[in-house]
């Protein structure tokens, strides 16, 4: 018989999706951080109000480097959060959750955030109905040429911002 009391067992990955504005800018904030294993652009929706197709990203995450609290508060001071949106519209505010722990600890990053903020936080927190990948030529938008104008108008501030204020989770750039 072996012992493998202190043979670490791998942690599964988790998956989550997020609404924001573009998807293109939310899959490069999401790709700069360390703990997220995955980032797939595309097309989300949840159950009504919001089971229209809206822009976002789905996550796959791994749970023991970065928590769903951390990467909603990520997601949230990286896009219009305060922004009232039509909940069918294109861009939709929200977090989409696949599993019954993960909508607490969201709620928890967008209350703090408000209370932060001083301002009512207009994201979502839905649950996870269905996802539609963008055009292949859309997919690893930032990580296929940064040098894009989108690219450095949107994108590169955020991932500065990152790095400034989540340097610990922060991949390298």
């Amino acid at each position: 018989m072996t012992n493998t009391s202190s043979v670490p067992l791998p942690t599964p990955s988790k998956l989550i999706g997020f609404g924001g504005g573009c998807h293109w800018c939310t899959e490069g904030v999401f790709q700069a951080l360390r703990g997220v294993d995955h980032v797939d652009q595309g097309f989300i929706k949840s159950e009504a109000p919001a089971d229209t197709w809206a822009e976002g990203v789905l996550v796959t995450y791994d749970p023991s480097v970065i928590s769903v609290e951390t990467l909603s508060e990520v997601h949230l001071r990286t896009h219009s959060a305060n922004r009232e949106r039509s909940v069918r519209s294109k861009y939709r505010s929200a977090i989409y959750v696949t599993e019954d722990g993960q909508r607490s600890e969201a709620q928890s990053a967008i209350d703090g955030f408000a209370e932060e903020s001083g301002k009512a936080v207009q994201t979502l927190v839905s649950p996870f109905a269905g996802f539609r990948a963008s055009d292949a030529r859309y997919q690893n938008y930032y990580r296929t040429d940064p040098s894009r104008p989108f690219c450095r108008v949107y994108i590169d501030p955020k991932l500065a911002y990152i790095r400034r204020n989540f340097a610990d989770i922060a991949r390298p750039a």
